[in-house]
């Protein structure tokens, strides 16, 4: 490890660190635009420039140049604060005086760094360069004249996302940052580049004259449209969230998240249920709540204890909710509990066959990688992010199912799940010779009863585990700890016919099948769950209360509450438990404190933040068969449009507008 002399310290800093790096290790701030940790360094913008000796008499860029033994740099010398004020004021000399007006005000980068290596005055009287507006979609609002040039987007669209939608025209002062024949960005990670952006250029559509960002807020949360749990912080006015943006978890998300993460926020704001509904002679009527509980009471009563009651866990629903049911459901006498609510009814004894063991750090170093049954790109763009850094660094990966674009090279095997019986013998080789083979199983290829031939690959090493299951829910990973996974799945609830059936937020159910049965829907939104059932009682969203979420690989993560949910809407436990005063039954708890407890004293991997220990994974065949004795074909996958996935989403006005515009190609207003 080479040693180098910071502004007189002396430090070892790591082989291949950059000047810009020891400084920072050093604790100096170094200036930048051009530079980030996560993209590969350009030298575009100059800003970082430092005084290094040996070497020419010259401020260099600290982000371009090696750390070499005996350097002695200097960041605070005259020379290097001469040429940061000459450079910021070559950035000033096009970049018009938007500030009042620009929405990045507050959070901006050059705003920041003018104030302190700006000069007082500028010596140009030329004209400004200005630039043309692009179009970059529904989520990016550009004005290009802010453009400073640093391609921090350019870089990320090509080594993060994977497609070279955003590139450079022409050259030097002509030069223009745009997408491909001016088309909308079409990736799920489109609106990231309004993260990196350092200036005004590329900022957020839906959000564009809302608020400032001292105006705001800030409450940590975790993303619920998917199964990774991004990091996530919502930012809020009064009773609305305004806008949800990433928080770093190298673990988890790194510092990106998802279009339908960020943006589907003002969901929470849209069809939502904020009074209690009862149906009478078909029609969903208004009520109060004392009404609803006493028609649930008595048909409860009207019924045997024993199947009387079944309860229905929703994709977006917190680990309280689902205890909270349980709890009520178990005083009831009844073990009617199921989450997955397609159909699905593989065992889940053994929480490790349907856990993604490798985690999500831990699949980029990954060498053979055989994906089953799983459109990763939309079932989770975090995690094929991951996977396109393990293809970068030479993984083979090889895909069962109908074709989708991975970004990386990839061999697709056909739809047939029966392959994984009898894999090609290159597939089987690279699997073999691996030193850390991995298999992901998806919704589909769950559905498709892969299961147990996934099982039996040949994917655990000496400290590595190989085997993966990727949910799409992020409810699901808690509600199998917590037992949502009755044996048969939804269709042996079906049969047992319960008298009430409590919906926790569960939409994507066909309710249809439930006949007789009382359908009592806990949740938020108005949406398929809403319109089947006979009572509605009005709960709170994600960003409306505490909760533990458990992600897709057993990594135990807490929400804090955002705002107040809407009218007369509670939240979920405490709904449940005045149910079960209404019901005659006692739960235990009165509290949220005394709910989380002894959700804690019954599953204490839960009161751990972190990644739970499931065990050692189960041979093939031991109780873990898939819900097909034999395997089927791949014919689709599950998510049918990446931005309408759930109740928020489909409540959601800009994600309506990005399922128009980039899945189905309608020319919205905006485009023209």
């Amino acid at each position: 490890m080479p040693t180098v002399t910071v502004d007189g310290a002396e430090i070892e800093v790591p082989n291949g660190a950059t000047v810009l790096q020891a400084c920072e290790l050093a604790g100096k701030e170094i200036p930048r635009f051009c530079y980030h940790e996560r993209l590969s360094i350009a030298g575009n913008c100059r800003m970082c420039l430092v005084e290094v000796k040996p070497g020419p008499p010259k401020p260099q860029a600290s982000c371009a140049l090696p750390a070499t033994e005996g350097q002695e740099i200097r960041t605070d010398s005259e020379m290097v604060r001469k040429a940061r004020e000459g450079v910021m004021e070559f950035l000033l000399i096009n970049h018009p005086l938007d500030c009042p007006i620009c929405d990045q005000g507050g959070e901006c980068d050059l705003q920041d760094q003018s104030m302190h290596y700006g000069r007082g005055a500028s010596r140009y009287h030329e004209n400004k360069r200005a630039v043309t507006e692009k179009y970059m979609g529904p989520l990016i609002k550009t004005v290009m004249t802010r453009c400073i040039h640093c391609t921090r987007c350019v870089r990320f669209s090509e080594e993060i996302a994977g497609v070279d939608e955003i590139g450079a025209l022409y050259r030097g002062e002509d030069m223009q940052i745009t997408t491909y024949l001016e088309q909308a960005a079409e990736h799920e990670l489109s609106a990231n580049v309004i993260d990196l952006c350092p200036v005004g250029a590329l900022t957020s559509r839906p959000y564009a004259f809302e608020a400032r960002p001292w105006e705001l807020k800030k409450t940590l949360s975790i993303d619920v449209s998917d199964a990774v749990g991004s990091n996530i912080r919502l930012d809020a006015r009064g009773r609305e969230v305004l806008r949800a943006l990433p928080r770093v978890n190298d673990e988890v998300n790194e510092e990106w998240l998802s279009d339908k993460g960020r943006y589907m926020v003002d969901g929470l704001t849209r069809r939502r249920l904020d009074r209690v509904w009862i149906r009478k002679k078909g029609k969903l009527q208004p009520a109060s709540w004392d009404e609803a509980f006493k028609a649930i009471a008595k048909a409860h009563k009207t019924s045997g204890p024993q199947g009387s009651i079944a309860a229905i866990a929703g994709d977006l629903v917190d680990c309280e909710t689902m205890f909270a049911a349980k709890t009520l459901v178990n005083a009831l006498g009844s073990e009617l509990l199921e989450g997955r609510q397609t159909g699905m009814s593989y065992a889940a004894d053994n929480l490790a066959a349907v856990n993604f063991n490798s985690t999500f750090a831990g699949i980029e170093t990954a060498d053979a990688i055989l994906i089953v049954g799983s459109h990763v790109r939309w079932e989770a763009p975090l995690v094929n992010v991951r996977l396109r850094k393990a293809a970068k660094a030479g993984a083979k990966v090889f895909i069962v199912g109908p074709y989708w674009d991975p970004t990386y090279p990839a061999e697709f095997l056909g739809d047939d799940a029966g392959i994984l019986e009898k894999l090609p013998k290159n597939v089987s080789e690279a699997l073999e010779k691996a030193e850390r083979p991995a298999v992901i199983l998806g919704g589909a290829g769950l559905a498709a009863g892969a299961l147990d031939a996934a099982l039996a690959l040949p994917v655990q090493r000496d400290g590595w585990n190989g085997f993966n299951v990727l949910h799409m829910a992020a409810s699901r990973m808690g509600g199998l700890m917590l037992g949502y996974a009755h044996k048969g799945g939804i269709a042996d609830i079906v049969e047992a016919a319960p008298r009430v059936v409590l919906a926790l937020g569960a939409d994507e159910v066909d309710w249809s099948r439930f006949g007789e049965s009382l359908k009592v829907y806990i949740g938020h939104h108005g949406d398929k769950g809403a319109h089947a059932a006979d009572i509605i009682l009005p709960a709170a969203a994600y960003s409306e209360k505490d909760g533990t979420y458990v992600n897709t690989e057993g990594r135990v993560q807490f929400a804090e509450k955002a705002v107040f949910a809407p009218g007369d809407a509670r939240e979920d436990w405490t709904i449940l438990r005045a149910l079960a005063d209404a019901l005659g039954v006692s739960v235990g708890f009165d509290s949220f404190a005394q709910l989380q407890a002894a959700m804690i004293a019954a599953v204490p991997a839960l009161g751990e933040e972190g990644l739970a220990d499931y065990g050692a994974l189960p041979k093939a065949g031991k109780g873990v068969k898939g819900s097909g004795a034999k395997l089927g074909r791949i014919a689709g996958y599950p998510i049918k449009d990446f931005y309408l996935t759930n109740a928020i989403a489909r409540a959601s006005l800009v994600m309506q507008e990005c399922s128009a515009e980039l899945i189905h190609g309608q020319v919205l207003e905006a485009a023209e």
